[in-house]
């Protein structure tokens, strides 16, 4: 039998070409790969293909989007908790409160991004930061507001105003952010605090509750019950007045005078990771203002670092956000949360009755 020698490795375009996809998938195996958790659609899309390519071109790395939901995400990281999966995972700010709380986070490294973003984008003790902005205001019904010759709303209590009787459609607390912070705001103008909501169960039946249409789970109705005339006045955010304007909606955002409420979307390192340096990392740059203003040109998410460049229609949305962050509310989530369940269940007897 003939010796097979280097000359009959170094000749054979098939030994060449196995030679070749060995040597690539040991590369392939040495390139570190981050699992982030977060909400699929238009954000999965933005951050893929505007934001995590330039990430993985620094570090030598590969960022693969697990999707799902806030409480979706919750559950994997709880479920994975003595061995994570993920290595960073995006949140609502009230249920990242949570994550923390379950030992799910650890701490962020300081670094100069995360000391440029908003306050209250910080979470305590850096557990957690916030990736995109946005409150929780008043929306109404353009047309209907227009035909009726009223002038736009100013307050929370606005959602009580005879006038709006049967035309006020809010988000079930129990169910919604938009409907817990508006039922938090109210609650505030009746006495009220994050720990204390009695004062709001109180009142509500004889003010906003009369004139409530329907109570809604998600907002996902309200374009349509905007355009049929039955929405006039509801709780909603800017960004999403802008989404549904875009669409020709006649729908236009309300700052309350006593506040909107911050709503943020945050990111935290997931605690035990199999790579918690680069981690670290992925969680600064993706504070860092070029990631931030590519979200926001590609997937209409708010920056919570002010030096993010912005332009065009984005340059406008993010200047009014700017302004009504200087009276935005930050609740207690800590608080919330250790009392929602009873609260949700109170308010689905009572109030959803």
């Amino acid at each position: 039998m003939p010796r097979l020698t280097r000359t009959f490795f170094a000749r054979s375009p098939l030994i060449a070409a196995i030679a070749t996809l060995a040597c690539s998938g040991a590369a392939l195996a040495q390139t570190p790969t981050l699992y982030i958790g977060m909400n699929g659609g238009t954000m999965e899309k933005a951050y893929t293909q505007y934001v995590f390519p330039a990430f993985e071109k620094a570090y030598g790395a590969k960022v693969v989007v697990v999707p799902g939901t806030s409480s979706d995400i919750l559950a994997k990281a709880q479920a994975n908790k003595d061995k994570p999966q993920m290595h960073v995972m995006f949140l609502d700010d009230g249920i990242m409160v949570r994550a923390i709380g379950m030992g799910l986070c650890q701490k962020q490294k300081a670094n100069q991004s995360l000391s440029e973003i908003f306050p209250a984008a910080r979470f305590k003790d850096d557990m957690a930061s916030g990736v995109s902005l946005g409150m929780t205001g008043l929306a109404y019904n353009a047309k209907m507001f227009k035909e009726k010759g009223w002038a736009a709303p100013t307050s929370w209590m606005d959602l009580a105003d005879p006038k709006f009787k049967g035309k006020v459609v809010f988000q079930s607390m129990s169910s919604s952010s938009f409907g817990l912070h508006g039922f938090l705001m109210f609650n505030r103008i009746q006495g009220g605090n994050d720990k204390n909501v009695e004062p709001g169960f109180k009142a509500w039946p004889t003010t906003i509750g009369p004139n409530v249409l329907e109570y809604i789970p998600s907002s996902a109705k309200l374009s349509e019950m905007v355009q049929t005339g039955e929405a006039a006045i509801f709780p909603l955010t800017p960004t999403i007045v802008d989404s549904l304007k875009a669409k020709g909606i006649p729908v236009e955002y309300a700052p309350p005078k006593e506040g909107a409420v911050v709503l943020v979307t945050a990111q935290c390192v997931v605690a035990n990771n199999s790579e918690p340096e680069l981690s670290q990392k992925l969680a600064e740059f993706l504070l860092s203002p070029v990631a931030q203003a590519n979200v926001l040109q590609y997937g209409a998410q708010i920056p919570t670092n002010p030096k993010a460049p912005v332009a065009g229609d984005s340059a406008t949305q993010v200047a009014n956000i700017n302004k009504w962050m200087k009276t935005a509310i930050t609740i207690d989530w800590e608080s919330i949360n250790a009392n929602r369940p009873a609260w949700n269940s109170r308010w689905n007897k009572t109030i959803e009755k």
